[in-house]
This record gives C-alpha cells, sequence and structure tokens, in this order.
C-alpha cells in the first residue's frame, strides 16, 4: 500500500528524528539502518525510499541534532537576564546533559567521529559549530584588541571538551569535578 505524500514526509522526519538521539546515543557504527527504521516504526526497506544511503541519514540527523541544540542554547541565552555566559555553562555542563547523551550535544557525541567520515558530514559539523560561535561571539566578553571569534572558539572548546572528559572517566566524583572545574573557569571568563 502507497503512502501519501504528507505521510511520506512525516516518515521521514520520524526517521531522522530517531536517527539524531540514537546516533548521539550509540554512535554512527552503533545503530543500523534496521534499528533506525525499527526504532521510527518502519520497515527496513522504506529507508531507501527516503534517503541515498545511511552516510545521508547521518548527515540529515546530525544537522537536526546540531540545529536543534542550538536553538536550546538561544533559549538558555533568552531566560538568563544576566551572565548569560554562565548561565550556558551552567545548562551545558550539567549532570542531566552529561548522563542523557541521545538528548545532548552533538559535538560532545559525535565530534570525534566527524573526521573519518564524508565530507558532507564534515560540513553538517562545521555549519554546527558556526551556528555556535555565532551564539557565543553575542556573550562572550572581549577586552579592547582581543579577538571575540577566538575567545568563542575557547569557550566552545572548553565547553564541549569538558562534557566530553566528563563522560568518558566512568568515576561519578571525577565527573563532577570536570564539569565544576570548566564551568568555573568559564564562568570567571566572563
Amino acid at each position: 500500500m502507497r503512502v501519501s505524500r504528507k505521510q511520506a514526509d512525516r516518515n521521514r522526519e520520524q526517521v531522522i528524528d530517531g536517527a539524531s538521539r540514537l546516533f548521539r546515543e550509540r554512535g554512527f557504527d552503533g545503530i543500523g539502518v534496521a534499528d533506525l527504521m525499527k526504532e521510527a516504526g518502519l520497515t527496513h526497506g522504506g529507508f531507501y525510499g527516503q534517503f541515498r544511503s545511511k552516510e545521508d541519514l547521518k548527515v540529515q540527523a546530525s544537522r537536526r541534532a546540531l540545529s536543534r541544540n542550538r536553538d536550546r542554547w538561544a533559549q538558555v541565552l533568552a531566560d538568563a537576564p544576566q551572565e548569560k555566559l554562565e548561565a550556558l555553562a551552567r545548562f551545558y555542563l550539567s549532570d542531566v546533559h552529561r548522563d542523557h547523551r541521545g538528548e545532548g550535544c552533538a559535538l560532545a557525541a559525535l565530534g570525534a567521529d566527524a573526521p573519518r567520515s564524508s565530507p558532507e558530514l564534515q560540513a553538517a559539523f562545521k555549519e554546527g559549530i558556526e551556528g555556535y560561535l555565532e551564539l557565543l561571539d553575542t556573550i562572550v566578553p572581549a577586552a579592547p584588541g582581543e579577538d571575540r571569534r577566538e575567545k568563542s572558539i575557547a569557550a566552545l572548546s572548553t565547553l564541549v571538551g569538558a562534557l566530553v572528559l566528563s563522560r568518558a572517566v566512568g568515576d561519578e566524583d571525577l565527573s563532577r569535578r570536570i564539569l565544576s572545574a570548566a564551568a568555573g573557569d568559564i564562568a570567571r571568563s566572563a
């Protein structure tokens, strides 16, 4: 039975959303096409009618995750009356973010895989990083003569690096210290 164009579009969005979450939870190689389609409640056979390849889905799912995370950052900044950089650091470097990888930052979850992937996936990550940097450029303080973009790059690197390390250590106390130290360093730079 053929599905309508509208239903096909909904199915496609459902697959991209599910893949976005599952790739962040399990990594690009940690889940196959059949499992991705099952998660979306669709058959494996419908995959290639929607996507050219798993790589195509990786690119689209990464773009979705990066965009949605950027939107979350923008909301955190909009909700923070002052100390916006500190508020962003508290949000990003939280136990909740650390523990919910599937809903969290694609840079921290998948960034290490991007260099081993296609130029299209690398371009998606580049676009995502540039979006984060644009937001940071609006809140990172820079003294006269300082390059604001470089300070934004340093802040983003600290955020992502600290989250990656906090997830990697397998020790709750050290993990919290990593998050706290990085958040404190960012707050002092604000």
